[in-house]
């Protein structure tokens, strides 16, 4: 495993909510960073069929534009009920004929599809968020985190916190959406702290044992 040896990075993403996500969770160690979005760096095309295969290929495109160690975030909401839908293919769900994405129009093809499985009750509605960090070098090393959270599909969508497919994910154990928790409360971590509620923040989690920590 290879340390982090600097306090400058880039965040590869061009996704607002996901950048603020992970510049919440890097700010307490005195991160500096700058995201692909604001570099102006083009977004790869992401190829992959897993999170681990879409997360290097973003982050190593950005490490190699910047020069710098880039971090990046692939993350999706698997559905039991549809086989793992929308997975890999969460943001695409969103896309709309003119290139922009409408979560509210996503979450809307997750529930009719629901709908057709018969899928109405919580037990036959079971999810998970998925979240794997890319820590890339320049010179082409990657490290991979994985976090994961379980839950289930609710609808009607609750809350206007967050982002994406989150007022309409309720975790295990949990009265409330994503979409209605605070940061604090939907992370659920911060440094000192043993617990990690959502995937990111266990990724991340994940990531400061084995890359920050002497």
């Amino acid at each position: 495993m290879r340390k982090l040896d600097t306090k400058t990075i880039v965040v590869a993403s061009h996704n607002a909510g996901k950048i603020r996500e992970i510049e919440d969770l890097i700010g307490p160690f005195g991160f500096s960073a700058k995201s692909a979005a604001e570099l102006k760096f083009e977004e790869p095309d992401e190829t992959g069929t897993t999170f681990e295969e879409n997360a290097t290929i973003k982050a190593l495109a950005s490490a190699k534009a910047s020069g710098l160690p880039a971090l990046s975030d692939d993350s999706g909401l698997v559905i039991d009920a549809l086989d793992g839908a929308p997975g890999v293919y969460t943001a695409n769900w969103a896309e709309k004929e003119d290139g922009t994405r409408d979560f509210a129009m996503a979450m809307e093809k997750v529930e009719k599809a629901l709908a057709e499985k018969g899928a109405t009750d919580a037990k036959d509605r079971t999810a998970r968020f998925v979240s794997v960090l890319c820590l890339a070098w320049p010179d082409g090393h990657v490290e991979l985190f994985r976090g994961e959270v379980e839950g289930h599909v609710v609808w009607p969508p609750r809350g206007d916190k967050g982002f994406g497919y989150d007022p309409v994910f309720q975790p295990e154990g949990y009265e409330t959406t994503f979409g209605e928790m605070s940061a604090e409360e939907k992370h659920g971590w911060k440094p000192g702290d043993a617990t990690a509620l959502s995937h990111r923040a266990r990724a991340f989690k994940i990531f400061v044992e084995t890359c920050l920590k002497a």
